[in-house]
Formats: C-alpha cells, structure tokens, sequence
C-alpha cells in the first residue's frame, strides 16, 4: 500500500482550502519567502518552483484586486496547498529524509491538476499586462 496517494492529497487539499478565507491572503503572501526556499531544499518539490511562483503571482494579483477572474474555490485550492507546503508536521513529517516531503509534493500536484486552465488563463493575462507595459512604458 502507497504511504501518499492521490484520495489522500484530495483529503489533505481540501482539508487546508476549507480553511482559507479572503483575510487569510495577506499573511499567506507574506510567507512566501519561506515556502520558496523550502521548495529549493527539498528533492521533490523543487520541480515545482515555477509553478508555485506562478501559484504566488496570482494570488498576490487576487488579493491587490488586479486579477479577479479566477473562481474564489482555485484561489482558496491553491493557498490551501502552499499552507500545506509550508507546514513541517503534516501527514508525512518534513523531517523523514526521503519520504517527508512526498505529501507536500502530492498536494501541490493535485492543486496544480485541478487549477490547470484557471493558471494557464492567469499566466496569458500576466503576459498580456506586460506587453502592454513593454510597449508603453512610462517616463
């Protein structure tokens, strides 16, 4: 029998994005430093660097009210995830070398999977916005 599998990323998933709120947006991007380098030292997260700053952006652009085509259940899967990501004493504990962050990476992958075309027309839109800069940049 796996120690992770998909049924439980979904449990976990859904468990932390139960718990996020409008409020919660703030304190989650102030921690983004933290999850970004915990991703850098683990194994099987850092495949997903790009994705979880991409992840990062659009809730950054969510909260400032910049970006708000995105239904509130993909804002709310994502942050559940990188609350997830961020804590060391989740289903598989951080601290079991080879296995520990297995979880981690199981969730981000399921929010990754489920949030797929809201990141994708998020990810148009944010190069949209900068060609429009690139091409009328101020003085």
């Amino acid at each position: 029998m796996a120690v992770f599998n998909e049924r439980k990323a979904a449990g976990q998933l859904t468990a932390e994005a139960k718990k996020i709120r409008p409020e919660n947006l703030e304190a989650l991007l102030a921690k983004q430093r933290a999850i970004e380098d915990k991703v850098k030292g683990s194994g099987k997260l850092n495949r997903f660097k790009s994705d979880i700053k991409l992840m990062f952006d659009m809730i950054r652009d969510y909260w400032n009210g910049s970006y708000r085509d995105v239904p509130w259940k993909s804002i709310a899967a994502i942050a559940g995830a990188l609350v997830y990501v961020l804590n060391p004493l989740d289903l598989i504990p951080d601290l079991l070398i080879g296995i520990g962050f297995l979880d981690d990476a199981g969730v981000v992958a399921l929010c990754l999977k489920l949030v797929e075309t809201d990141l994708f027309r998020y990810a148009a839109w944010k190069e949209q916005q900068r060609e429009v800069t690139d091409s009328h940049p101020t003085n």
